[in-house]
């Protein structure tokens, strides 16, 4: 049995201590830290059977039978406490992204280079039902070469302008897990980006220098073109749909629903609006990831998500920012690192 701390104890860490909890074979969360640990969070992680509830995460990092930490805390602190976490010796998972600062990662890269433990990225949407029957056609050569890859995400709605000015854009916050799913999908990584994006749902947030509306399209190294299409608010709910297309044919999949239900009478033909928020349409994928590490961790294996995976949604983002700041196509091999 492994066991588990969860480092951080706000919405992504509470989502991974349930899912644990009650997804995930083989591993227990013995402990969550959080430095603004309070009553209701020590009453929640009571009820999950959570032993320990600390305010300062080096008591998890200090437990010997501690197997593994997932670092759910803040963005800005990821890098930090996952080095931490390696020269204690307890397997890591990351969630997305490893850091903002690519100088931070590669101090993660050069620390993993002196340790055997394993180290995942939490990129869940690779996890869900959806997205692997479209990896597994891809793979299984259903459609031929790839040609093009479609990625739509639109969030039912913005995020506050306080939450946009330390998020680190939209690029790095949101698009972050499309860039993933296009590497994923295309099984390439991406050569060159062209992004166009505008501030068309919340004028506030062009006033802290992001956008909220956004096209990218990519140059893949296998030959690949692919296109996302992203939007902070799709007033019908939660927007999640790709394609591939290529020689043979084309996969795709269809947003998440209630119910496959539709009404057709005389007034028209109706069916259900996507699944509103992000937690209903992903949380089985959470555990999904989580379970795949521990079975790594357990089997010795290799993680579905390694530190190099991570890196190219990041490299990715911030090629995208460069070409929407100088309105020009940025190849990834500018990005320095």
């Amino acid at each position: 049995m492994i066991k588990i701390g969860i480092i951080g104890a706000g919405r992504i860490g509470k989502v991974h201590g349930e899912g644990v909890t009650y997804g995930v074979k083989n591993a227990v969360v013995k402990a969550i830290a959080d430095p603004y640990m309070n009553a209701d969070t020590e009453k929640w992680a009571k009820e999950l059977g959570i032993l320990h509830c600390y305010s300062d995460y080096h008591q998890i990092l200090d437990d010997p039978e501690i197997d593994a930490v997932m670092v759910c805390s803040s963005t800005d602190t990821h890098a930090d406490i996952s080095i931490e976490a390696i020269r204690a010796g307890k397997h890591v998972f990351c969630e997305k992204p490893i850091s903002q600062d690519l100088n931070k990662i590669k101090e993660v890269m050069e620390e993993l280079k002196k340790s055997n433990v394993k180290f995942q990225v939490g990129f869940n949407r690779r996890f869900d039902h959806n997205f692997r029957a479209v990896k597994s056609a891809v793979e299984a050569g259903k459609v031929g070469d790839v040609h093009l890859i479609k990625v739509t995400a639109r969030d039912p709605e913005a995020p506050p302008v306080e939450y946009v000015k330390t998020s680190g854009g939209m690029f790095l916050d949101m698009t972050i897990h499309d860039f993933d799913m296009v590497c994923f999908l295309s099984g390439s990584k991406v050569n060159e980006v062209y992004a166009a994006g505008a501030a068309l749902v919340n004028p506030d947030i062009a006033k802290v220098g992001d956008i909220d509306t956004a096209i990218i399209t990519m140059k893949m190294e296998n030959g690949a073109i692919a296109v996302i299409d992203n939007s902070r608010q799709a007033v019908y709910g939660y927007d999640q749909r790709a394609e591939v297309f290529g020689s043979k044919g084309q996969v795709a999949v269809a947003n998440d629903t209630g119910s496959t239900a539709v009404l057709s009478t005389v007034d028209g033909i109706t069916g259900e609006k996507p699944l509103y928020f992000f937690l209903e349409r992903y949380m089985e994928s959470f555990s999904r990831e989580v379970s795949e590490f521990v079975d790594a961790v357990v089997n010795n294996s290799e993680v579905p998500v390694d530190i190099n995976a991570g890196l190219q949604p990041i490299l990715i983002a911030v090629a995208a920012k460069k070409s929407l700041d100088e309105n020009r196509p940025v190849k990834i091999s500018e990005i320095q690192f």
